[in-house]
């Protein structure tokens, strides 16, 4: 079991500094650095005894959260709003204050926030306004490395392949994806969506592409739903066995279609989705998905800014989290 000397020598201060922060002295006089880097140590050697105390009422550090989709849409995208719930929750734990800022909302970051973690897909414009801030910088769900930030990602090459893997490992080897065309708020980029990418590298390898098996849209459940409908009338008998959705809402408008038409799941189409946001399971049949560990992608976020703000760590970093398929009633198995 951790000790106070344990804590000390980690955090390069006295005992007495540890004992008094821990226990929430407020007479102390310490830097918001020195209690953060206190707390974290203690939380990593899995010391629990200051969490009995009671709250402090001492002015907290802020950490802003930028989300590139509205206050709207992530009520609309689950998705996005379990990240922001895996920061905050880990946010709290360090005892951080947070501060949130949505894409239909204008702001300036005032000069109490000492980092910023970003969820989602920004142009190099939006990226450049948030680098004048001169803050630690984190991007979740956006590979920014190229850029020269840290970021966390999920393993969307791997994560196609146990889809195609498991199709193929049933007898489907004519697999139809749906995927969506994203642009970042400010208009100036799309976003191409790397799960097609991997999907028709890996298709074309194994040599079971199929162009006409490609429907692109939005990541809506509206256009789920139009793209299975062009499918199914499109292709007739020649409609493939499987599908994969690149996202929940996505599959969610194909079941729909798939319904109304009166094509049964999972007997004549298997259909998997991605994400597995709770949605999946409200809907009959309950999906099969990709599971995405959105909240362990905020959790680390956090961890990584934190570690930033606390060792001025300069060199940025790509962190890339596994996946896991969840097999459910509209699949085979």
């Amino acid at each position: 079991m951790a000790t106070l000397k344990d804590i000390a020598q980690l955090a390069s201060v006295s005992i007495a500094t540890v004992s008094r922060v821990l226990n929430r002295d407020q007479s102390l006089s310490v830097t918001e650095e020195t209690r953060h880097r206190i707390l974290t140590v203690a939380e990593e050697l899995g010391y629990t005894k200051h969490l009995k105390t009671g709250e402090s009422h001492k002015l907290k550090q802020k950490i802003a959260i930028i989300q590139w989709v509205s206050e709207q849409g992530e009520l609309e995208d689950l998705y996005y709003y379990q990240i922001r719930l895996g920061i905050e929750k880990r946010a709290q734990e360090l005892d951080y204050d947070i501060l949130r800022y949505f894409n239909d909302q204008p702001f300036t970051l005032s000069e109490e926030v000492i980092g910023i973690l970003c969820i989602g897909k920004f142009s190099r414009a939006q990226i450049a306004s948030f680098e004048e801030y001169q803050k630690p910088l984190v991007f979740l769900d956006s590979d920014t490395l190229a850029l020269g930030h840290t970021c966390v990602i999920t393993d969307f090459s791997n994560a196609v392949k146990q889809v195609l893997d498991y199709f193929i490992n049933q007898g489907m080897d004519r697999v139809g994806i749906l995927t969506g065309l994203e642009v970042t708020t400010d208009q100036e980029e799309q976003i191409h969506d790397k799960r097609l990418e991997a999907f028709i590298s890996y298709t074309q390898e194994l040599g079971i592409y199929h162009e006409e098996l490609i429907f692109q849209g939005e990541f809506t459940a509206q256009s789920g739903y139009n793209l299975m409908k062009h499918a199914i009338q499109s292709l007739g008998k020649q409609l493939p066995s499987a599908f994969f959705a690149a996202s929940d809402s996505l599959a969610i408008g194909a079941l729909r279609a798939l319904q109304e038409a009166s094509i049964h799941l999972p007997e004549r189409v298997s259909l998997i989705s991605f994400n597995d946001t709770s949605l999946t399971k409200q809907v009959f049949p309950p999906l099969s998905s990709i599971t995405v560990y959105t909240e362990e992608m905020g959790r680390t976020g956090m961890d990584i800014l934190n570690r930033e703000v606390l060792h001025g760590r300069k060199i940025p970093s790509l962190t890339m989290l596994g996946t896991k398929l969840t097999l459910r009633e509209s699949t085979l198995h």
